[in-house]
Order: C-alpha cells, then structure tokens, then sequence
C-alpha cells in the first residue's frame, strides 16, 4: 500500500502574537501562499494561551486551508519552570489537549516534563500523560528534546519500558548533542524508540550542536546520512503499521540554533532557505524510499 508524505512548515521564529496575528514573517495570507508555493499542508506551532487567539488562529488556518499541529511545553516553556510540579504540567497538557482540540489540531506535539525529575518520577508522569490522551482521543506524540524528560536516549529507552504506549516526535538531533556523536554504533539499539514514533521533526544535528550550518554542505554529509537513515525507518514501521499518511516538519531554526558570525552576529544561512532545502531534499528522499521494494 502507498503511503503519503504531509510536509508541514514550522512557526518557529514566525510566531502568532495576541490576538492571532503573525510576527517576525508576515500575515497569515502570506504564510498560506508561502506554504501552497513549497508543497506545505499545514503549520507547526504552538498552541496560544489565551482563547480569543485561539479562536483566531483557527480562524485564520480554515481561511488558508492549513492543518495545524500544535506545540505544547508542560513546562510552561523551552526550559520547564523548575517549580512545577508533576500534578502542574500535567494540568498544563489536559488544558492544551483541549485547547488544540478546539483549534482542530491534527494532533498534540508535546515537550514533556523535566530533566531533572529521577526515573520513577518520569514514569509517573507519562503514565498519567498517556492516560490523559486516551481519555481526550487526541494523539499525544512526546517530543524528544532537551530540558525535558525526553533529553536523554537511555532515559527515553528507560521510560519505554514501563510505559510502552507511549507515542513519540524524533528530533534526534537533540540525542547526538547529548550524547556528543552520531548514535550509530552497533549497541546503540533504538529500535524500541523508533518503532514508537508518531511524527518526524527534519532537523541535522551534529556532535557538537543541534544543528548543522547547512545540512547541504559535504562536511555535514554523513550526519545528514544517518539522520535520513533514522527516518527511512520510522516510514518503514508506519507503512508496515497501515499508515496512509507520515507527517515531517522540516525545523531549521534561529534561537541560539542557526550559527552566527562573531562580532556581526550574521546568520550564517536563512533559516526558511533552509527549511525549503529541507523540505524539497525530503521529498526527494520520500520519493525514491518509496519506490524501493
């Protein structure tokens, strides 16, 4: 059976202000012409916290016939507020599952809990999560990312175990900056997270940053090739499980990620020239995995 590729644009660095109103990239107009030109069918951002922008946003994405993923942090942030507690991210996550649920979200990207919590803290909190997102209906798809619970391979791998249900979003970048290499070496077994992912998040790390200069230039090669390897794999457990769809959102982005030359603070590449890059070069990749027997 075929399977479809839904490339969807991230909001990062292009964010929605109060009021449903886009910043730092132009109006909603533009970003549906700008999404329809380089083969986006929808945005990935975060979920609003105030309800009249999120009856706003809704507003604007039905008028550009853009589906929507919604980005949510327990934590209240990137870096989780180090006082919350287990019972307030989890209050966090119910609110937004909600809360994207009303916007029409096709599912819920969740950047969950915090790094510091030990183990049995972790499965607590993901237990009770995943309860959360069965009694909504809506997916709950786990970003796996710094600062948060899921900063680490061998935690994730640790949490696997007991709460096997879980589903998950593969920036693996994050994981080759925390373990200071590509994980390719034959005990890196991540087969019980890659089976588990919901939704792919196209960025290139490398050993030293979670993202490449440009994930074009020869130097990056190999990291790029282990990268595209991991997804060929999860597009293998999807199209084995039956999916009709596997959804990829290209996220090179700014915020300390794209790297910048000293004293001017120039942005070595445009962030949007490389998620266009990106995206094409999946599509690409898409393509050609697809024909393969």
């Amino acid at each position: 059976m075929s399977m479809r590729l839904d490339l969807f644009r991230s909001l990062w660095g292009w964010q929605i202000a109060a009021g449903g109103a886009a910043t730092g990239g132009g109006d909603w107009a533009r970003c549906g012409a700008e999404c329809r030109e380089n083969g986006f069918v929808g945005v990935e951002a975060r979920l609003p916290a105030d309800p009249f922008a999120r009856r706003a946003l809704k507003s604007a994405l039905e008028s550009e016939g853009l589906g929507y993923i919604a980005v949510v942090f327990t934590g209240g942030d990137v870096i989780p507020d180090q006082r919350w507690t287990v019972a307030q991210h989890l209050d966090r996550l119910a609110e937004a599952i909600e809360g994207a649920r009303m916007v029409g979200a096709r599912f819920v990207n969740v950047l969950p809990g915090n790094d510091r919590w030990p183990l049995a803290q972790q499965v607590d909190f993901f237990g009770r999560a995943q309860a959360l997102a069965d009694a909504s209906g809506m997916v709950c798809s786990f970003e796996i990312h710094r600062a948060t619970s899921l900063y680490s391979p061998w935690v994730t791998l640790d949490v696997i175990a007991q709460v096997p249900r879980l589903r998950f979003t593969a920036d693996l970048s994050h994981w080759v900056v925390v373990s200071e290499r590509l994980l390719d070496d034959p005990l890196d077994d991540l087969s019980p997270f890659l089976i588990r992912v919901h939704h792919v998040q196209a960025r290139v790390g490398y050993d030293q940053g979670p993202q490449v200069p440009h994930p074009a230039a020869p130097e990056y090669a190999h990291a790029l090739a282990w990268h595209q390897a991991m997804w060929e794999r999860v597009w293998a457990e999807h199209r084995a499980a039956g999916r009709e769809v596997t959804t990829v959102t290209p996220e090179f982005g700014p915020d300390g990620y794209t790297h910048l030359l000293p004293f001017t603070r120039a942005p070595v590449a445009d962030t949007w020239d490389l998620n266009r890059w990106m995206a094409q070069t999946t599509r690409d990749h898409f393509a050609t995995w697809s024909q393969r027997p």
